[in-house]
C-alpha cells in the first residue's frame, strides 16, 4: 500500500509538472500573438487572451466527467414551477413599469453554414421574407407600442457575424426599438496533439479564419460586462435580461414570467430563471436541471459518465430539458463577474479543419452558470416556447400553415386539432436553403400531418396536401415529382415517379 501511495504521489507530481509546462508554453505562444496586435486592438485582444488563459488553466485541472453521478438528485418540487401556476397570478395594472426594467438579449454569434448559407444565421429568411432578426425587432416594437415602453434589444455578436449584422441594423433606424450590440470573445483554437494555439498572429481573415472561434454562449457574462453595456443598462434602471437563441422563434417576452420575477409571491426575487419544457424522444440529448450539492444545476450529456448516458436520456427519470430561454438579474451578473465567481463547466468541442488538422475548442454554456446565482428557479413552460430552427426540416414547419404570424410572433394555427408538431425529416437533397426552396413550388398544407420523411431527388408542385404519415423515397438515380394539387394521406411513395395520380 505504501509503495502504491508513493507511486500515486509520483504520478500526480509528474502530471503537475506537465501541466505547468503546458501552461508556460501556452503563455509564451499567447504573448507572441499579443505582440502582433495593432495598438487600437491591443486592450481588446489582451482581455480575450486573458479570458482564454483562465479557461485553459481550468481545462488542464479537470479530470474525467465533471459530475459525480451519485450526487445527482431530482430537483425539489418547488424548484421547478409549472407555467400555469405563474400565469394564474395574472398581471398587475402597472405592467408597463415592469416592462421598462427589461432588456431582451439575443445570442447572435452563429453562422448559417449548417443550412448552406453565408453570413449570420439571423439573416436567413424564415417567413414571408422576414429574417430571424426582422421577427425579433417586430416583436419588441409591438411590445413597446402596445405598452408605451422602452424595451431595448441587445445582440451578442461574434467576430463572424458582427460586420454583416451592423450593416443590416441600419434598416431598423426608424423602428421603435433601441438596438445595442456587443461582441463575444475571440479565442484561439488549439492543436489537439500539442495543446498550443494554431494561430501565429491576431489576424482572423484569409488563411487565419480557421484559427479562431467564439467560445460558446457562456461567454456572455464576461463579454457583456467587459463591453461596458451592462453598467450602462443598470444606470438606466434596467434590472433583468431575457436571453435566448435568435433562432428560437418561440422565445418571445412573456409578461407572466416577468411579473413573477419582479413581484415574487414570497417577496424574495430570483436572480436566475431557466425555462424548461417536457422532453420528447427528440430531446433526449438536451441538458436537464438536477439538484446537486443543494443547488439547481444544469447537467449536459457531455458531462455524464459513459455508464450513465442511457439513464440520462431516459424520459421517465429526467422529464425536462433546458430551452435556453433565461431570465437573469443584471445586478447579480455584475456582482458575480466582479468576484470572478461565475462557475461553468468546460465543454471540450473537438473538430477537424478542412486541411485535416484535429483541433479542440474550449467552450462554456450560458445556462451552466445557474448554480452560481442565488434563489434560482426553473419554470416548466409550454412546448410552444421552444421552436428552434436548426435545419431546413424545422424551416418547413415554420413556413407552413401550421403557424400564423402576428406582430413578429408565430403561434400554432387554431385549425390544427392537436398541439404537437409533426415530425419532419428531409433528406440531404434539402439540406441547403437554396436547394430546399427550389424543391417546393409552394409550401404544402401540413395542418393534419403527423410525420413526413423525404429522401432523394423529390420535388413538390403547388398546393400539395400532406396528412397523417407520408414517406417519399426516391432511390439513387430516380426522381419523384409530386404534382400540383396532390393529396397524400398515410402514403408511402417510392421508385421513380414523374406523375402521381391523385
Amino acid at each position: 500500500d505504501f509503495r502504491k501511495a508513493m507511486s500515486q504521489a509520483g504520478t500526480s507530481q509528474f502530471q503537475e509538472v506537465i501541466r505547468q509546462e503546458l501552461e508556460y508554453s501556452m503563455k509564451v505562444e499567447l504573448d507572441k500573438i499579443l505582440a502582433t496586435a495593432p495598438s487600437n486592438e491591443l486592450e481588446h485582444t489582451k482581455n480575450d487572451l486573458e479570458g482564454f488563459k483562465k479557461l485553459f488553466h481550468r481545462f488542464l485541472q479537470e479530470k474525467g466527467p465533471s459530475v459525480d453521478w451519485g450526487k445527482i438528485q431530482r430537483p425539489p418540487e418547488d424548484s421547478i414551477q409549472p407555467y400555469e401556476k405563474i400565469k394564474a397570478r395574472g398581471l398587475p395594472d402597472n405592467i408597463a413599469s415592469v416592462l421598462n426594467k427589461l432588456v431582451v438579449v439575443k445570442l447572435n454569434g452563429g453562422l448559417g453554414t449548417s443550412m448552406g448559407c453565408k453570413g449570420p444565421k439571423s439573416l436567413i429568411g424564415v417567413r414571408n421574407e422576414n429574417t430571424f432578426l426582422d421577427l425579433t425587432v417586430q416583436q419588441i416594437e409591438h411590445l413597446n407600442k402596445s405598452y408605451n415602453t422602452d424595451v431595448p434589444l441587445v445582440l451578442m455578436n461574434s467576430f463572424n457575424t458582427d460586420d454583416d449584422t451592423k450593416k443590416i441594423l441600419q434598416k431598423y433606424s426608424h423602428s421603435r426599438v433601441k438596438i445595442y450590440t456587443f461582441n463575444q470573445s475571440r479565442y484561439p483554437r488549439i492543436n489537439k496533439e500539442t495543446l498550443l494555439p494554431i494561430a501565429k498572429d491576431v489576424s482572423y481573415s484569409g488563411e487565419n479564419t480557421e484559427c479562431w472561434y467564439p467560445p460558446g454562449h457562456g461567454d456572455i457574462y464576461a463579454s457583456f460586462y467587459n463591453s461596458g453595456l451592462l453598467d450602462n443598462l443598470i444606470a438606466e434602471g434596467k434590472e433583468y435580461i431575457f436571453v435566448s437563441n435568435i433562432d428560437n422563434l418561440g422565445a418571445t417576452v412573456d409578461l407572466y414570467i416577468l411579473n413573477h420575477l419582479m413581484n415574487p409571491p414570497n417577496g424574495k426575487r430570483c436572480e436566475f430563471v431557466m425555462e424548461v419544457t417536457n422532453k420528447t424522444r427528440a430531446d433526449v440529448k438536451g441538458g436537464t436541471l438536477t439538484q446537486y450539492e443543494n443547488k439547481l444545476r444544469l447537467v449536459e450529456i457531455a458531462q455524464v459518465p459513459k455508464a450513465h448516458v442511457d439513464e440520462f436520456k431516459s424520459v421517465s427519470k429526467f422529464k425536462i430539458f433546458n430551452t435556453n430561454n433565461l431570465w437573469i438579474a443584471l445586478s447579480a451578473i455584475k456582482r458575480l463577474q466582479e468576484k470572478n465567481a461565475i462557475d461553468m463547466e468546460i465543454i471540450v468541442n473537438p473538430k477537424t479543419l478542412d486541411g485535416g488538422l484535429n483541433i479542440i475548442q474550449l467552450e462554456t454554456a450560458v445556462g451552466a452558470a445557474i448554480k452560481s446565482f442565488e434563489n434560482s428557479l426553473g419554470i416548466n413552460v409550454p412546448r410552444s416556447r421552444f421552436l428552434p430552427v436548426k435545419t431546413t426540416s424545422d424551416l418547413l414547419l415554420v413556413m407552413s400553415n401550421l403557424y400564423s404570424l402576428n406582430a413578429g410572433s408565430l403561434t400554432m394555427s387554431e385549425k390544427r386539432e392537436f398541439p404537437t408538431v409533426p415530425l419532419v425529416k428531409l433528406g440531404s437533397s434539402f439540406t441547403k436553403v437554396q436547394d430546399y426552396l427550389r424543391r417546393f413550388e409552394s409550401i404544402p398544407d401540413m395542418l393534419e400531418l403527423d410525420h413526413l420523411t423525404v429522401s432523394g431527388d423529390v420535388t413538390f408542385g403547388k398546393n400539395v396536401s400532406l396528412k397523417g404519415t407520408v414517406i417519399i423515397i426516391a432511390n439513387h438515380g430516380d426522381r419523384i415529382d409530386i404534382p400540383a394539387g396532390a393529396l397524400l394521406e398515410n402514403k408511402i411513395v417510392s421508385g421513380n415517379l414523374r406523375i402521381l395520380d391523385h
